[in-house]
């Protein structure tokens, strides 16, 4: 009787402990999360030179259209959030990549790149708290990495195109979402399904998911 309580009472404990998992961060997490930070923050650094040659032809092609470049500064957070599964993990990895960023050097300042980061970060970080940092299947990435896109679109509309009219902000808004879903979201969740493939992640939840499929 006594064993039999005892039992159900570890069993209970057991349960009640698992969904706040997500809470805890392991050594490995911070290393790998700071990994991903500061290589994404090189990928940031290469595209915020790379995107303007393409921004030149889609501006005045159609006012508002460049939100479709937006994609490449977005996919740390989704990414980060998909392979470490922890709260906090896309915030993390999209400020330490904007981090990267504004110490190495860009056009918009330092101080307006870490608000953009964070802005983006929370942006993904909602989403995957929306699903109580449960679900990791390709439409939650895709609503993540728009998620973050509509977060920094709306940031960029107020700190750099500020008094822009309805058709603009529109046209933008749809843009730099598309781009979101696609580049930071979809292309994140393949990312991180290629890199568990290799076995690099077998210490993390997508890694063991990737075992489990083969």
């Amino acid at each position: 009787m006594s064993t039999s309580t005892s039992t159900s009472a570890s069993a209970k404990t057991s349960t009640a402990a698992a969904p706040r998992s997500y809470l805890r961060w392991r050594i490995v997490d911070i290393v790998v999360a700071s990994v991903l930070g500061v290589a994404a923050g090189l990928i940031f650094l290469a595209w915020n030179v790379g995107y303007l040659g393409p921004k030149a032809l889609l501006e005045p092609l159609l006012p508002g259209l460049q939100g479709l470049l937006d994609g490449p500064w977005l996919f740390a957070g989704v990414l980060g959030g998909l392979i470490i599964r922890k709260a906090g993990a896309a915030i993390y990895v999209e400020l330490l990549a904007a981090v990267v960023s504004a110490l190495i050097g860009n056009q918009w300042g330092g101080f307006l790149t870490l608000e953009a980061g964070l802005v983006q970060g929370l942006g993904a970080e909602l989403v995957f708290l929306l699903f109580f940092y449960r679900r990791w299947s390709l439409p939650v990435a895709i609503l993540a990495g728009a998620g973050a896109a509509l977060a920094g679109g709306i940031n960029n509309l107020v700190l750099w195109y500020a008094g822009s009219g309805p058709a603009f902000t529109t046209i933008y808004l749809l843009s730099t979402v598309v781009s979101g879903a696609v580049i930071a979201g979809a292309l994140s969740w393949v990312l991180a399904r290629g890199i568990a493939a290799t076995g690099a992640l077998d210490r993390f939840g997508s890694g063991r998911e990737a075992r489990v499929r083969v």
